[in-house]
């Protein structure tokens, strides 16, 4: 082969490459929703990436009913207060949290990065949704994340959401409000919870994930559940199967 052939083949290689690249930056991730055929019973399919979403043995969210109690080591809350960086990202409604706000559990921190909301619930309880929940993203040094699950509750209006359910963004993006939230408010007042090993309900739905649901629900108003769903609803990922993992109720 000239050297001239090779040449020609070694630029055409490289510009291949280039393209393939060019492509995964200007497309991102295959893209997901919660319904047809690109949802929650198809989000295998989409992508290789998006594989455990379909074959996995660990998955979230699951119906959370006949837990074993047991004496366990409290979840130590240690929250401050963010700005409200709000974001629509066409799948849900979060807020990304500034750093300093975190969560010990069985000696290892975890770093809160975000709030978000499913509506309706994605966790049951005993077979029942609740008609919206909050998952509490942490992440540790390492990257596992452990994932604190409120149910939210019809009830009286919430002042600690006021800010976020009157600032959200009704178009993909960002919107970001000169306020604060105080995170530790937006917590119900008893901390028990149920625990289990399990992933991400979204894909590439990922086995990395400490669940803890606490056995509390948060009490919204009517109207606040409904201002999120005028924007997003039934963004819930279907209940999984438990499988051989345990789950555990603090009976402490």
């Amino acid at each position: 082969m000239s050297r001239r052939l090779v040449f020609i083949l070694l630029v055409i290689g490289s510009l291949l490459v280039a393209s393939a690249a060019f492509a995964q930056e200007e497309h991102g991730p295959a893209h997901w929703t919660y319904e047809g055929e690109e949802g929650p019973g198809h989000w295998g399919e989409i992508s290789p990436d998006y594989a455990k979403c379909v074959d996995g043995s660990a998955q979230s969210p699951i119906n959370v009913t006949h837990a074993q109690d047991a004496d366990l080591v409290d979840i130590a809350f240690d929250y401050g207060s963010t700005n409200l960086n709000i974001l629509n990202n066409g799948h849900t409604i979060q807020v990304n949290a500034d750093a300093g706000s975190s969560i010990t559990y069985n000696e290892v921190q975890f770093n809160l990065l975000q709030f978000h909301f499913h509506d309706p619930s994605e966790h049951e309880i005993d077979g029942a949704a609740a008609p919206m929940e909050m998952h509490l993203v942490h992440a540790n040094a390492v990257g596992d994340l452990a994932v604190v699950g409120v149910m939210l509750v019809e009830g009286a209006e919430n002042p600690a959401f006021a800010d976020v359910f009157n600032n959200l963004p009704a178009e993909e993006g960002e919107a970001p409000v000169a306020v604060s939230v105080d995170l530790s408010a937006l917590l119900p007042a008893d901390q028990h919870f149920f625990t289990y090993g399990g992933s991400l309900t979204t894909p590439p739905c990922s086995e990395n994930v400490r669940w803890l649901l606490l056995d509390m629900p948060v009490e919204l108003s009517h109207d606040q559940i409904a201002a999120f769903a005028a924007i997003i609803h039934d963004n819930a990922r279907p209940v999984q199967p438990l499988n051989t993992r345990d789950l555990f109720h603090d009976a402490s």
